[in-house]
């Protein structure tokens, strides 16, 4: 413990974890960018929502930073802690509080996984339907402060729809208890909104409302193979004409290679350029005749090349492997990562303006795309070529984005859809947010953290 005031913390607030092993500093201290070194001064863990408290309190006296950390799965940069900051991880708390069939709520800690929500809201038998590949190590904390999306945005839509109701620790150490599971609520602005997507820079989420729906109906998995990137929107407009889409995700033969590096069956006998998962409702007869037809359809106008339905769950569970199985097999490369959006309408010219663009200026690059078309969101992977200085190859790849942003900003998207700004992408956000924008912003964490301790650094400067 180097800092002076630690000891007094560790004292004052008893059953507080503290850690400052080098290990522990390390493992705390970064999420999945890895592109900085983990420097933190110590890691707290508290238990309850008044021991948060008393160590915000204690760092506002003390004049420390504070990084709140849930399950570190961004890819941003917003759990990054290099520079002496106390990280507040939110591990502990990782209960299930309470369940209210009526309103069918389910009353969480931060720290708990998404997977775990899931299997406590199929206790219910009812379900909480924001989901994605990291659901069993990213917390409900992190999905707040991220506004987290997935792979069922389409149907359900990003976790600020799924939000009735949450408590914050604000930069004072003060509690706000915002939203408190009303439907209704015109009482003023609504607070809760502004700490969803935040950042953990207005404060500490200590405590979620979430709300649960029905169980999803029995659906069908499909893998399609496209001859060309370009007749990716006429494929999903088709799907989602004919059918009940839960979702509808693509990936590259680049996406594909890797994947089946860590092991696995290639679907097809030939090689094709692109490929799409789609999951839909099936229901009855209507759905497979509608199904079919979709599918000849698309193969009649040369839009698909090839498909495969899936034979029961688990070549169902075989063909999603496919796509959610892309980021882990990309981790070892460190890839530099662009997470970007625009409106669906927008995505046919803006998939092929950012195509000519990424095809210009990273030749010699393998680029590797994926992503959630079907709510204008694309996830862009940039791998280092061997021999390539670290530092050189960040640096081309920010010159790249900075050309990428302006093209998004031309098409009216963002530069982040679902993984926040943190540190990797702060140098772009006026390229979707005006600097009146930003200012009201800047105002906003102001008065909720007086004194900058909130996560200091992350989303833009103060």
């Amino acid at each position: 413990m180097t800092h002076p005031q630690l000891e007094v913390l560790r004292r004052n607030i008893p059953g507080l974890r503290l850690e400052a092993d080098p290990a522990e500093l390390e493992h705390y201290g970064r999420d999945w960018t890895r592109r900085w070194t983990p420097a933190p001064l110590a890691i707290a863990l508290p238990a309850d929502v008044e021991q948060v408290q008393a160590v915000v309190r204690w760092a506002g006296a003390n004049s420390v930073a504070i990084v709140p950390s849930g399950g570190r799965t961004g890819l941003s940069g917003g759990a990054v802690a290099a520079n002496g900051e106390l990280v507040l991880s939110l591990a502990r708390m990782n209960r299930v509080l309470g369940f209210d069939p009526i309103d069918r709520t389910l009353t969480v800690q931060p720290g708990i996984t998404l997977q775990a929500v899931h299997e406590a809201a199929a206790g219910h038998g009812l379900a909480y339907p924001v989901d994605f590949a990291a659901r069993g190590s990213c917390s409900i904390g992190g999905n707040i402060a991220t506004n987290a999306g997935g792979i069922r945005v389409l149907r359900h839509g990003n976790t600020r729809e799924w939000i009735a109701g949450l408590k914050l620790v604000t930069g004072t150490g003060e509690l706000l208890d915002l939203g408190r599971g009303l439907v209704k609520n015109s009482s003023g602005y609504d607070l809760r909104h502004l700490a969803i997507g935040s950042e953990g820079t207005l404060g500490v989420v200590v405590e979620a409302t979430l709300k649960l729906a029905d169980p999803p109906p029995p659906t069908q998995v499909m893998l399609l193979a496209l001859p060309s990137f370009g007749v990716l929107m006429e494929v999903f407009a088709e799907l989602r004409r004919r059918l009940r889409l839960e979702a509808f995700e693509f990936f590259t033969d680049r996406a594909l290679h890797h994947v089946l590096a860590h092991g696995g069956q290639a679907p097809f006998s030939d090689v094709h350029p692109y490929y799409v998962v789609a999951e839909f409702a099936m229901r009855g007869e209507a759905d497979e005749v509608a199904m079919l037809a979709a599918f000849e359809h698309c193969t009649e106008r040369a839009w698909v090349a090839d498909g495969v339905i899936a034979q029961g769950e688990a070549q169902a569970a075989q063909l999603w492997r496919l796509r959610e199985g892309i980021t882990e097999s990309l981790a070892r490369h460190a890839p530099y990562k662009n997470d970007v959006s625009v409106r669906v309408s927008a995505m046919p010219a803006f998939l092929a303006e950012a195509q000519a663009l990424l095809g210009r200026e990273y030749p010699e690059f393998d680029v590797v795309w994926f992503g959630h078309v079907g709510d204008g969101n694309l996830h862009i992977n940039v791998l280092r070529p061997g021999g390539m200085d670290g530092a050189e190859f960040v640096g081309r790849c920010e010159q790249v984005t900075r050309l990428l942003a302006e093209t998004l900003q031309r098409h009216g998207g963002s530069i982040s859809a679902e993984h926040g700004i943190g540190l990797v992408k702060k140098p772009w956000l006026p390229s979707t947010r005006s600097e009146a924008e930003i200012e009201v912003m800047r105002g906003i964490r102001r008065v909720l953290d007086p004194r900058g301790i909130m996560n200091p650094g992350k989303l833009f400067d103060p």
